[in-house]
């Protein structure tokens, strides 16, 4: 049976849709960073999800080449995440979606080291004739966050986000968004099979106490 995170690190990935506390622990991404629409056709961010999905497909299926990851074990590749912020604004208008910055991530199984992500780099870009160079091997170190479960369109955040923004002053905590610590979403739906209303997005915000 092939390990999948959203399974065996289900507070992470499958919290409820009612706030909670958790602290994140440190984690290793393929990630692609950007800026702009992401709904716009053929721009940067679909182009980013292009490239984030070869690297990691290579990773995952490199034990089918002559190419050996120590401690290698069979993974489902989970879900696409993303970071984003806007310049000057704290937490995310979602009105004016041009001003996006990004990160657009997939999270990598602790055994993949620097060295194995160079040669996904350069494996996918040849065999996908894609270049994939703006990939990069990112730590990410969350800690204190609150998280929920939002059900429905991305344009319906706002409404969730309020819940959590509640729920931690009421529960001794202030929201520590800034540059380093980022508004988070982990993608559980596939927006091209599902409903809007029906998609199912983590959202994660850092926290520190008052």
């Amino acid at each position: 049976m092939a390990f999948d995170f959203k399974k065996e690190y289900k507070e992470f990935y499958m919290p409820k849709n009612k706030p909670e506390i958790v602290t994140v622990p440190k984690a290793n991404y393929i990630a692609i960073r950007g800026q702009g629409d992401p709904n716009e056709e053929g721009g940067a961010y679909q182009q980013a999800i292009g490239v984030l999905y070869a690297v990691a497909y290579t990773l995952k299926m490199s034990y089918k080449t002559d190419y050996r990851i120590e401690g290698f074990y069979e993974y489902v590749v989970p879900p696409l995440e993303g970071f984003w912020w806007q310049e000057g604004i704290a937490g995310v208008d979602y009105s004016d979606k041009g001003a996006f910055h990004w990160i657009s991530v997939i999270r990598l199984p602790d055994f993949v080291t620097a060295e194995n992500f160079r040669w996904a780099v350069e494996t996918a870009s040849q065999k996908k004739k894609l270049d994939c160079s703006a990939a990069e091997f990112l730590t990410v170190d969350e800690g204190l966050c609150v998280q929920i479960m939002h059900l429905g369109a991305f344009d319906d955040e706002p409404a969730t986000v309020a819940i959590m923004d509640r729920y931690i002053q009421e529960n001794g905590y202030v929201n520590d968004l800034n540059d380093k610590r980022l508004h988070h979403e982990i993608y559980l739906s596939d927006a091209r099979k599902v409903e809007p209303a029906k998609w199912k997005t983590v959202i994660r915000h850092p926290i520190r106490r008052l």
